[in-house]
């Protein structure tokens, strides 16, 4: 888990790291997030937007961890959505999921 968050704030502050509702709603519409991290007490409505957003566009997606430690993470507010960027982190991230 400790390396997951360490890995969402170098992608952030690397750039390659969207984070938020309407951002991460838009780069998913423009192909341009690999991974999307769902928080698991994002409301049910956000869940199933996410979800069905990714499954349309081929886009990989997990519920993982919760708003607070999301947004912690990255040094920002509590945060429901994340969007990966980058190939290369967000293959990284979704080993360690899987490994979980």
């Amino acid at each position: 888990m400790n390396k997951i968050y360490s890995l969402l704030g170098l992608c952030m502050k690397s750039g390659n790291l969207v984070s938020g509702d309407d951002s991460t709603l838009l780069d998913i519409k423009k192909n341009r997030v690999h991974l999307v991290l769902i928080a698991e007490d994002a409301s049910e409505n956000t869940k199933k937007l996410f979800k069905d957003k990714c499954l349309y566009r081929n886009i990989s997606y997990y519920y993982f961890s919760t708003k607070y430690d999301l947004g912690e993470a990255i040094g920002k507010a509590p945060r429901a959505v994340i969007g990966i960027r980058d190939i290369n982190f967000s293959n990284k991230i979704k080993e360690l999921l899987k490994n979980n």
